[in-house]
This record gives C-alpha cells, sequence and structure tokens, in this order.
C-alpha cells in the first residue's frame, strides 16, 4: 500500500517524496488566525493545509521522518468533541495502520480505537494531553481491515514561541510481537511452575539460573537458594565418579542423559529421581545450557521396596521368610562348592509351643516367635542367615563354618533363651539340630540331616543340641 500525502493548490506528495510543508506543522503558530479563508474553502483543515508556506523544517528532517522506522503522527492540539485531528502520517505508520494518508488527514486518532483498547489507558493519555506533558504507553489499537494490534507510544506536545501547544507529535511502535512473546514466555513460566516435576536450567558450566516452583516441592530448596550455584548442592554420594563421567559425556556429545538417581533433601533425607537433562544448543551448535527434569520416585521406590521385603521377609519376625531362606541356602551351597569350603545348617525347633498356644493365646505365642527370631538374629554374624522356616522352626545358614563350630553356636543360643523368661509366659527352650554340608551332598540331603538330628534332640528330652 501506498502511503500519500495530500498538499495545496491540488498537488500531491507521493510515496517517494512525501512532504513536511504544511504550514500548520511548519508553522509555531496556532492551526487558526484571522487570516480571511481563500475562496471555495472554510478556513478550517483544508485551508490551513493547502496554503503553501516556505519550508522552516530542514530537508534531512523530512527526509529522516518520512524514512523512519518508527511510525510518525502529527496532530493539531485543537480540543474538540472528537480530539485532535490528524495533520500529518509518515509512510510506516501507514503500513502499521493500512490506511492511506488521505484517509487519515483530518480524522482523529480515535479511529483506530476498538473494543479491546483500554479505557483507563485512554483516560491517562487525555489527562497527560489537557495538562501538556508528555505520555508514554502501550494499547491495543485496530488496523483498517480490523485486526488488533499493540502499539507503543511516545507523545510530545509542540509549543509556539508564546509557549502554547500547538501540535501534538507521536511516535509509535507496533510490539504485538513483543507482546506475544511475554505473553507465551509468561505462559511457560506459569505451565512449569503448576508441573509437580522438579524442572531447573544451568548454563553451559552448570551454574543453575532458573528452577520452578516444583523444585522447591521435591528438593526443599527454593529458587533463592539455589540460583547462582550448581546441582553439587543436593549431590548425595550415592553415585559413583563413573556416573558422573557418563552424563557429562553424555551431554558433552549433545545428547540427553537419562537415570534414576538418589538425590539429598534440604532436609538431609535422600530421595530418588528420575532425571532427564537435555543440552540446548544456539544456532552455531554450541552448547548454551542445560534444562533438567526431575521425577520424584521416592513413593514408589519405598513401596516397592516394602513390597520387595514383603516378598522377601516374614511378617510376624521380620526374619527372611522360607523361600527367601532357601535362596540363602543354595547360595551358601554354591560358595562353599566354588571355593571348597564347608557351612553348615540349624534347624531351631521350640518346645511345647502348640502348649503356649493352648494355654496362653495366639497373641502369647506370637510374642514367643518374636522373641526367639531377635534373640537367632543377635546371635549370629552378619553373614549368616536366619529364616522362619515354618510354624515354630527356624533355619540358621552358617557359610564357612565347621560343625564343632556351629555346635557351640547352638549351645550358647540354647542357654541364652533358657535363661531368659518371656513375660506372661515363663521359661522357653529350643531343640537343634545341626549338619554339616558334606562334599557333593545335594541341599535335600544336607536339610533332611539336619532335621533327623532336630527329631533326636526332641526325643531325648528337648532343650537340647544334637549333630548329625
Amino acid at each position: 500500500m501506498h502511503c500519500r500525502t495530500l498538499y495545496p493548490s491540488g498537488f500531491a506528495c507521493g510515496p517517494q517524496e512525501p512532504s513536511l510543508e504544511n504550514p500548520a506543522i511548519s508553522s509555531s503558530r496556532p492551526l487558526h488566525d484571522d487570516t480571511a479563508p481563500a475562496p471555495g474553502t472554510t478556513g478550517t483543515l483544508e485551508r490551513d493545509a493547502l496554503i503553501p508556506e516556505p519550508d522552516l523544517l530542514p530537508a534531512l528532517l523530512q527526509q529522516a521522518i518520512r524514512q523512519a522506522f518508527n511510525a510518525v503522527l502529527i496532530t493539531d492540539a485543537q480540543p474538540g468533541p472528537s480530539g485532535p485531528r490528524i495533520l500529518y502520517a509518515n509512510p510506516a505508520f501507514c503500513r502499521m495502520t493500512g490506511y492511506a494518508v488521505e484517509e487519515l488527514l483530518g480524522k482523529t486518532p480515535r479511529l483506530l480505537q476498538g473494543p479491546q483498547t483500554d479505557p483507563a489507558v485512554l483516560e491517562s493519555l487525555r489527562e497527560h494531553l489537557r495538562t501538556g506533558r508528555h505520555f508514554r504507553g502501550s494499547a491495543v489499537n485496530y488496523r483498517k481491515d480490523g485486526t488488533p494490534y499493540t502499539v507503543e507510544w511516545s507523545i510530545s506536545p509542540v509549543r509556539d514561541e508564546a509557549g502554547t501547544i500547538t501540535h501534538f507529535v507521536s511516535v509509535q511502535q507496533d510490539i504485538s510481537d513483543l507482546v506475544a512473546a511475554q505473553h507465551s514466555s509468561q505462559l511457560l513460566v506459569r505451565a512449569l511452575d503448576v508441573a509437580r516435576d522438579a524442572i531447573f536450567i544451568t548454563n553451559a558450566e552448570g551454574v543453575i539460573e532458573f528452577v520452578n516452583q516444583g523444585f522447591e516441592l521435591v528438593t526443599g530448596y527454593s529458587a533463592a537458594e539455589v540460583q547462582g550455584r550448581t546441582p553439587a548442592l543436593f549431590k548425595s554420594g550415592k553415585q559413583d565418579e563413573a556416573f558422573y563421567r557418563r552424563l557429562w559425556h553424555d551431554l558433552k556429545s549433545g545428547q540427553t542423559f537419562r537415570a534414576t538417581v538418589a538425590n539429598r533433601h534440604k532436609d538431609g533425607r535422600l530421595i530418588h529421581c528420575e532425571e532427564t537433562v537435555t543440552p540446548i544448543h544456539d544456532h552455531h551448535g554450541e552448547v548454551t545450557h542445560f534444562v533438567s527434569i526431575i521425577k520424584d520416585l521416592t513413593e514408589r521406590v519405598q513401596a516397592e521396596r516394602e513390597l520387595r521385603q514383603q516378598a522377601r521377609l516374614d511378617g510376624l519376625t521380620g526374619l527372611l521368610n522360607r523361600r527367601s531362606g532357601e535362596l540363602q541356602l543354595e547360595r551358601a551351597h554354591q560358595a562353599a562348592r566354588e571355593g571348597c569350603q564347608s557351612f553348615c545348617v540349624m534347624l531351631a525347633d521350640i518346645d511345647h509351643f502348640k502348649g503356649i498356644n493352648d494355654t496362653w493365646g495366639h497373641p502369647a505365642g506370637d510374642a514367643v516367635l518374636q522373641a526367639v527370631a531377635a534373640l537367632l538374629q543377635s546371635s549370629v554374624r552378619a553373614t549368616d542367615s536366619v529364616a522362619r522356616w515354618g510354624g515354630e522352626e527356624f533355619l540358621l545358614v552358617l557359610p564357612c563354618c565347621e560343625l564343632a563350630a556351629a555346635n557351640k553356636l547352638a549351645e550358647r543360643i540354647r542357654e541364652r533363651l533358657d535363661r531368659t523368661p518371656q513375660p506372661g509366659v515363663g521359661r522357653i527352650t529350643l531343640s537343634i539340630g545341626v549338619a554339616q554340608a558334606r562334599q557333593g551332598e545335594s541341599l535335600t540331603d544336607l536339610i533332611e540331616r539336619a532335621d533327623k538330628a532336630l527329631y533326636r534332640a526332641k526325643q531325648e528330652g528337648r532343650n537340647r543340641v544334637c549333630g548329625a
């Protein structure tokens, strides 16, 4: 679209050479004076705009305004019911609004206003103009085709030699793209903040520049506490150096790094996280930042751990259950074959346990089972295993142990329990059968020998240890 400015005696300045030779603009006097109107005119804007006067505006300034990137609008200072009237619009203003200059001259800038134009901004603008002050602000205006755009104004009054305001000069810029970008940026930040996962961004050196609100929920650290620091702040020490070498190898090669890690919460507890770190590249392909997303898996990890414990341990005593005891037995058997080392097993059974349940009730029986389990567990080495084998029977697996040492340990256990009365029940005793694995013997045969030794201890009067 060409932007033309109409000027005196019927000639027009086309898009190549628009002129500011307009007495209402170039003269310091007000638009209206006492000069009689020219024939065929009314003495209003048309008369002043069509009377040629010497050009008082330097040619360089004219060229600068015509070629300016920003839109420039000049109005008179007449209050009128519709406000000041447009006397000049440069080509940039025409391009911004979609109006030809002929459609603008003599009109009020209010033709650009619409439903989304903020009344409060307009009222502030009018107040500034009434009091002759410079105004700077922004609002939504409308192009000729009805599409809205956001404009930033800088409007200044022009005074004559007597100090009277004769015109207003408005320098304008379409900031729609900037506003849209700011809106998108604000929307992104809001979206990041409503995310429950922790999100943080570091520069290429690993210094934290941004964290979302979810970061504080997951780690306990606020933005103020971590900005300017590195993620080493919540390092737990659970990952080895090989882990970090792999992390930096992937990131420096431009790859996304994913791993399940244990971080340290601000309060000192461990938090189990699924972490994804992605490098951000500039248009040259250089890494400028890293964005990390941390999903808190702590509850899930704890739940899985509890499930594993439930599957592995006896619910009443906390000892290994029978299946876990069998696995420990198999490991000891395998280690003994590979290392040519012997190992022993014990089968211990609480004497007269049925009578305890019948006399004192099942809660008392459960308490006895728990007490015996605690005594057995506290009596063995860290490398030994204790399992509830079934009912009131317990299995002890003793790697790298000879029969003589196993018998001594069994006797100590028997004596400790015999000397420790149980609350509400009294004296409790154990019968124990001990067996040492033989070369080439199967586990079934080994357990059968230990069981026979236990049976013999029962037959010989209980509260005793018998070896196989």
